[in-house]
Order: C-alpha cells, then sequence, then structure tokens
C-alpha cells in the first residue's frame, strides 16, 4: 500500500500541510552579492539598478570605513553567534513595480529533468475579458508544497520502509537543487535590480522570505522523520544508522584500520591563519569544521577537513551496521593534526549558486563557452549553511563572515546532515522493505507472444501506429530497439536524433555511433545546455562527432527538449519515414523509473514533420505550420489556446466540451487565463499536474469547474497528455512540454496529434483514472494548500494509478497482481 489508512490531526508533520505561512517579518541584514557582470548586458542592468536606487529614498549604504575584522586565525576573535532561527534580512530597494507585471520564473523540475531559467519577458496573458486580481498561485510557494509532498511519502507508515528512505533522499536532492537554481537566481535577479514583482503579486524580497520561512519548516520536518521514525524503523527490521559511540570495540577497530588504509590518504586538512587564508568550500561538500589548540602556544585555531565525495557516505560496521563516514574522519582527528589538541568539530554544507549564464549570441562556440561556465559554476556564491544544531557559536560565527552568508540562509539542523546519502542505504537489497518487483514487457503491438528475439519494429509499424506507456512497457524492446535495428539493417539510409539527457552508458549513443560507422547518415541534436547534464552531453557529442556522426546544438537562444527520432528506410523503389515522438528522455535507466508516453509510427504525415523539423533545427528554415505536431515557440502556445477557446465556443453553443490536462507543471499565464474563461463558459477543466501549479481552482465565479489533482508514488510522473472534448470527437496530443514560459518562449518543443481511436481512448482513460475521486491523489484547494486523499469515506484506502497500471500488465502476461 501506498498511502497510510487515516489521517493524523495530532501529529504537528501532518498539520502542518494545512497551516498557511505568514509573511516573514523584515529584519536588517543582506540579501547576498550580485555575480560580476561579464557582459555588456549586465553592465547595463547594473547601471539600471543604481540608477533606480539613486531616484529611492531613504537609500541603505554601507558605511565608508568598516570596522576592522579581527584574524580569521584565532578562533577567540570572534564574536559568538547565535544558533536560533534567524530573522530574515533586509534587501536591496526593489525597483517600482507595476502590481500587474510578472516576472515569471520558469519550471523547476524536480530530480533528473532539468531545472529552470529565469524569464525575461514581459507576462503572457489570453485575451478577452476581464479577471481577477490575485487569481495566480505563487509558484515558489508551490513548488515547496511539491517538495512537501515528497516528503509525506516519506512520512506515511504505508510507505515501504527502504522506499521512505529513498523518498526522504529524493527531498533532500530536490531542495539541494532548488536552491541552486531558484533561490540563486532570485537573489542575484534582487541583487542586480531587474527583479519586479510576481505573477502571484509578491514582491521578490517578500518570494525570498516565504522561501527562507517555509524551507527551514520543511527542512526540519524532514530531520525529526528521519530521526524518529524512518532510522528507528529500520532498526527494528535489523538496518541499524548509527553513530561511531554506538560501535562496539571491535568495530571502532575494524573502521580504524579502514580509515588508515583507504580514508586518511584521500584527506586533505586546510588550517586557516595569516599564512593560509579562509579555503574554498565547494557547493554541496560535506565538511568538518575543526578547533585545534597549539599545546605550546596554547593559541586555538580553526581548519577545515572536506569529507570525500567518491567515497561511500555510510560505512558498513558489521553487517547491517552502518555509520557515516564523517564519523569515521571525527573519530580519527588526531592523526590529521598529530602534536596538537583536538578540541571540537562540527559538520557544515553549503549549497551555491549553480546556475549558468552563456551568452549564446556572443559565443563564436557553444561548446567551448558552456565549458568555460562550467569551470566558473564552481565558484558560484553561497546561498545556505546547513550546520549541526549542536555548533560552537564562535565557530558559526567564522562560517557566517568569511562565507558572507546572511542570518536567514543558515540552516541548523540534527546530525546528520546531508540525507542524499540514503539512496545508498535504499538500493540495500531487502525487497520485502520495497515495492513489489515490477519487469516491463514488450509492447503487445510489438510482440504478440513473448520470446528471446527481438521483435520486427519496423513490420510492426508498418501495420500500425504504437503507443507506449513506459515504464509499465518496456524500453528497451521499443524503442531502444528501434534505434538499434536502425543502425543495424542496411536498408536503412539516415538516422536523425534529438538528445536531452541519457545515461553514461547509453545503448542509444552506442547505436547511432554504429550506424554512423556502417555509413548511414547520421545527425545528432544533442542539448549541451540540459541542466546538471551539461558535462556528461558534451563528452557524448564529442564522442559522436569523433565516429562521424553529424553533431549540432540546436538554435541560438533555445534549448532543444523535444523527443524526436527519425528513421529513412530503402523499401523497394521508395523511401518510407519511422517515426517516435516521446514526452521522456532517451534514457534507458531512468525510462524504468519515469512515467512518460511514446508515439511510434509509420505515418507519412509525422515523418514529413519530423523531416521538416529536423530541417529547421539544423539548418536554415522558418517552417511554423507543420500536419500533425505543434511546434513551440512558434504555434504550441497558439494552438493551444485555440483549442481552449474552441471548448468554450462549444460549450456556449450546447455542444460536448471538456479540457484534460496531464503535466509537470502549470505555470504559464495565457494558457491559465484562458482556462479561467472557458471554465467560466461552463466548460468541465481537470489538471493533472506532478509539481508546479500556479493556477487557483475552485474560485466563486472563476473557477468552480476547474479541478486540481497530483499524483506520486513510485514511479515519477512525467508525461504530457492535452484532451479536448472537440463536440464528441476527442482530439488529444502528447508531447514534451509543459505550461510554461520556457516551454512555450525559449525551448524546441512538440506535440503530437493522437489520431488512432484506440489510443485517443486509452489516454482519456488514462487522464480519468488519474483525476477520478476514487484514486489516491492530492487536491489542490482555492486558498494553495493541497490536501491528500488517500482513503474513501469509510476509511478504505484508495488505489494509486500506478498501482492499477501495473496490475493491469501483470493481468495481461499472467503474473499475480499487486496484493
Amino acid at each position: 500500500m501506498l498511502h497510510s489508512p487515516q489521517e493524523r490531526p495530532s501529529d504537528p508533520r501532518k498539520t502542518a500541510q494545512t497551516r498557511k505561512t505568514a509573511k516573514p517579518a523584515e529584519s536588517a541584514g543582506s540579501a547576498g552579492s550580485a555575480q560580476p557582470a561579464h557582459t555588456e548586458q549586465a553592465r547595463q542592468t547594473e547601471q539600471n539598478r543604481q540608477a533606480a536606487q539613486n531616484r529611492q529614498a531613504p537609500q541603505h549604504r554601507q558605511p565608508a570605513d568598516p570596522p576592522r575584522q579581527p584574524s580569521v586565525g584565532s578562533i577567540a576573535a570572534h564574536r559568538p553567534h547565535a544558533v536560533g532561527a534567524p530573522a530574515a534580512p533586509e534587501l536591496e530597494p526593489d525597483l517600482d513595480a507595476d502590481p500587474d507585471a510578472y516576472e515569471g520564473y520558469d519550471g523547476y523540475e524536480e530530480y533528473g529533468d532539468g531545472y529552470a531559467e529565469y524569464d525575461e519577458g514581459a507576462p503572457r496573458r489570453a485575451a478577452g475579458g476581464e479577471l481577477p486580481q490575485g487569481r495566480f498561485l505563487d509558484r515558489e510557494r508551490s513548488w515547496l508544497a511539491f517538495n512537501e509532498r515528497v516528503l509525506e511519502l516519506a512520512e506515511d507508515p504505508a510507505t515501504p520502509l527502504l522506499e521512505r528512505a529513498n523518498f526522504l533522499a529524493i527531498f533532500a536532492s530536490n531542495l539541494d537543487e532548488f536552491f541552486m537554481v531558484r533561490v540563486a537566481g532570485l537573489k542575484r535577479r534582487i541583487a542586480t535590480g531587474v527583479a519586479t514583482r510576481s505573477a502571484s503579486g509578491l514582491q521578490p524580497r517578500e518570494v525570498l522570505e516565504l522561501i527562507w520561512t517555509r524551507s527551514r519548516e520543511l527542512m526540519a520536518r524532514h530531520a525529526a522523520c528521519y530521526q524518529q521514525d524512518v532510522a528507528p524503523d529500520l532498526a527494528e527490521q535489523g538496518i541499524h544508522l548509527i553513530r561511531w559511540p554506538e560501535l562496539t570495540e571491535k568495530e571502532q577497530s575494524r573502521l580504524g584500520t579502514l580509515f588508515r588504509q583507504q580514508i586518511f590518504p584521500v584527506l586533505t586538512p586546510l588550517a586557516v591563519d595569516p599564512a593560509h587564508p579562509f579555503p574554498y568550500i565547494s557547493g554541496l561538500s560535506l565538511n568538518l569544521a575543526v578547533v585545534v589548540r597549539n599545546p605550546v602556544s596554547r593559541h586555538d585555531h580553526f581548519a577545515r577537513v572536506k569529507v570525500p565525495p567518491l567515497l561511500h557516505r555510510f560505512l558498513e560496521a558489521s553487517p547491517q551496521r552502518y555509520v557515516p563516514l564523517e564519523d569515521v574522519i571525527a573519530a580519527h582527528l588526531e592523526d590529521l593534526f598529530p602534536g596538537m589538541e583536538v578540541l571540537a568539530h562540527h559538520m557544515f554544507r553549503v549549497t551555491r549558486n549553480e546556475d549558468l549564464e552563456v551568452e549564446e549570441d556572443d559565443a563564436e562556440n557553444l561548446l567551448q563557452a558552456l565549458e568555460k561556465e562550467l569551470m566558473r559554476r564552481r565558484f558560484g556564491p553561497p546561498v545556505r549553511l546547513e550546520v549541526e544544531e549542536s555548533i560552537d557559536p564562535y565557530v558559526l560565527d567564522l562560517l557566517v563572515r568569511e562565507l558572507k552568508v546572511s542570518d536567514a540562509e543558515v540552516y541548523p539542523l540534527p546530525g546528520p546532515l546531508d540525507l542524499t546519502g540514503l539512496f545508498g542505504i535504499a538500493s540495500l537489497d531487502r525487497p520485502e522493505l520495497k515495492y513489489p518487483k515490477f519487469v516491463a514487457g514488450t509492447h503487445r503491438d510489438l510482440a504478440e507472444v513473448e520470446s528471446a528475439s527481438a521483435p520486427d519494429i519496423f513490420a510492426a509499424l508498418r501495420d500500425r501506429d504504437v503507443l507506449l506507456h513506459h515504464p509499465y512497457d518496456s524500453f528497451s524492446t521499443s524503442v531502444q530497439a528501434f534505434l538499434e535495428q536502425a543502425a543495424a539493417d542496411p536498408a536503412v539510409l539516415a538516422i536523425k536524433q534529438t538528445l536531452y539527457r541519457t545515461s553514461g552508458d547509453s545503448p542509444i549513443v552506442d547505436a547511432l555511433i554504429d550506424a554512423a560507422e556502417s555509413g548511414k547518415q547520421v545527425l545528432v541534436l544533442v542539448e549541451i545546455k540540459a541542466r546538471f547534464d551539461e558535462q556528461a552531453n558534451i563528452k557524448w557529442a564529442r564522442k559522436l562527432e569523433e565516429a562521424g556522426c553529424h553533431v549540432v546544438y540546436g538554435l541560438v537562444g533555445l534549448k532543444t527538449h523535444c523527443k524526436l527520432s527519425l528513421v529513412v528506410r530503402q523499401e523497394g523503389e521508395t523511401l518510407r519515414r519511422y517515426s517516435h515522438v516521446g514526452t521522456g528522455n532517451y534514457h534507458p535507466k531512468t525510462a524504468r523509473l519515469y512515467e512518460d508516453l511514446g508515439l511510434l509510427t509509420a505515418d507519412p504525415q509525422v515523418g514529413a514533420d519530423l523531416s521538416d523539423l529536423f530541417n529547421r533545427l539544423s539548418g536554415y528554415s522558418r517552417r511554423e505550420n507543420y500536419r500533425r505536431l505543434l511546434v513551440a515557440p512558434r504555434s504550441l502556445r497558439d494552438g493551444l489556446l485555440a483549442r481552449i477557446a474552441k471548448e468554450a465556443a462549444g460549450q456556449r453553443a450546447g455542444r460536448p466540451a471538456s479540457i484534460r490536462m496531464k503535466v509537470n507543471s502549470m505555470v504559464d499565464e495565457a494558457v491559465i487565463d484562458a482556462l479561467y474563461r472557458a471554465a467560466r463558459a461552463g466548460v468541465p477543466v481537470d489538471v493533472w499536474v506532478r509539481g508546479i501549479c500556479a493556477l487557483r481552482p475552485g474560485v466563486p465565479g472563476l473557477s468552480e469547474n476547474i479541478r486540481v489533482r497530483s499524483v506520486l508514488g513510485r514511479f515519477l510522473e512525467h508525461s504530457r497528455v492535452f484532451a479536448f472534448g472537440n463536440g464528441g470527437e476527442p482530439e488529444v496530443w502528447l508531447g514534451s512540454a509543459d505550461m510554461m514560459h520556457r516551454n512555450l518562449d525559449r525551448r524546441i518543443e512538440a506535440l503530437v496529434r493522437v489520431t488512432d481511436p484506440a489510443h485517443r481512448a486509452a489516454l482519456n482513460r488514462l487522464l480519468e483514472s488519474g483525476l477520478s475521486d476514487s484514486t489516491a491523489s492530492w487536491h489542490l484547494g482555492p486558498d494553495g494548500v493541497w490536501t491528500r486523499h488517500a482513503t474513501d469515506g469509510d476509511g478504505r484506502p484508495l488505489r494509486n494509478v500506478q498501482e492499477m497500471l501495473i496490475d493491469a500488465r501483470r493481468r495481461r502476461r499472467g503474473s499475480p497482481a499487486t496484493p
């Protein structure tokens, strides 16, 4: 079971879900430093900021001659620093903002699918009819609510125990990247004076304070869930996560030997004194702040020891007994500082701005420019400091001053810090503590009878289109087999492929290399700006080029996010084109964890569309109209807005009308306003969203006809589907685009129209299942609060749509269904 049979209102971790966050009080401090201006645009932005500040009064100025600071070399030189929850600092004054203006923030997609840039454009709203102010929910608060839903899965005792540990790690990883991108970007915009009021009506300083307050609450819940629930429950199952003092003498001796042989050689203690400046602290690294005393001079000194990131975070002291790596290092600090007295040690962790800024218009070689920017990323300014709540105030003051973080950016937590290390614990071979194993099978339209031989993909596609639903349908025997067969088939003349993210040992890349080496024309569009996968994609781009593939990087200023594959095959006297259009990356590993859809087809119209689109991406083309595709940034938003308006017109004319959307995020104001107007006309609107949603459902006179649901579980809901009633002739689209500025304005995205009636019906059934009140999900209220619905009126647990789909596949293959 995925969900608790009943909520526990008395549990503060549960009731916290429905509490509204009060606006934090303003207080003194600094929001952080701006990054250096590297371009003429950035210099102009800085000039504009200064001019705007000069127009405001009173001005906040630093003293011309600040008091001299003591040396970092002496611990006694530092004043005590309060460890309690600090007040938020005062930020630089905002520019005069139009309350109706919107500097939107592009969507932040959690684990593994990329992170947002900030929008620079004006608001986009659908035309026609006045709509009330306050109709947009704050997108940052909505993202934090999404991560809270992840945390609720970890808190739920009905979730299998090791899966709870996994969700704790996912929550921590999500929040890390949120700070690295979202918070860092917001601070940068405030510091440079270009941030304006958000669509929700909040000033940037209010958004930042909201983030600080809400993230502090969630991080405290996260730590409590580990300390009070998950770790004790793991111990009851024989998996002990313990600290150094809890080890037996034999275990300590064994780990001491391990330390001397495998850990000590890679450690580098860094002293801090007048001859040794405060060391650079890399982002997300775990560190020990060590206080040592010289027994001769009796002076106390500070040193830093970095916990090696390439070693296992939890070390096995004896079977099923694990201790954090930092505990082992801390127990042997005297080996690192011989002749010194070790007085104290404290763990700390820094999160830095790791967003990228590449001026593509000025970069002669995008690949080289991005490589330089990746080097600069390592030195981004800090945006969060996590410390153990027991840290000495003097040590904390030193860290705060040297790292130049504000009090509001300090997060004292119970140890151990950095629970992303629980990914390793969650991978332990204890199947009884995990979700029941599920192995995807070959889609029945590709192989009616399972066999050891690979299905003939091209023969199957000549008979019919194939609608794939991963991970329930095997990726390796469908999309991967499609490309591998194309590479090996002598009748195939050309392969054209987009790659946004793929695995380190990708069979997709291997197939493309094999095809090029056999003389086929291979075009690969590699998106080297895919966030946090830039380095890997640069590596694959070079490897593909060396094999003879034609590698291009898309259009200047636009990320290529569409998921497309085109195979051109000689069949007799004619050429036939085979196509794949999907919602997910060509990544065999994540295809087992992400829920995605894909269409394999030999339809000539889709093949012609993909040929035209690839020509646009690799050459010079201004084509904007396609046969079965909607393509961003030119036609996708307008195409959806036209269909939403058509549903509203049909409703007024008495024709059957409905709108259903399944997306990762719903932020774009133009789309949201169009949905509001359709709902006002009486059209039932259902939105299934995994993450961020700025749409406010259930508001009288505005959105009574709109429902918003969210489903989370063992698989990451990642597909995008758009279904319209269309007067009784359903129209359904699927593809890569979310309803966000970045997807609709600054990315190449593609939706394909599904024409097979059986496929349209299957997708509508999927939407009905996920949106049904009889299915376990979270419901969004008009106040922006998500409420979990895991039981029916009689307290019986509701089924999760993912469990239903797993059982359907198992019944099809004759395997036992989930109990």
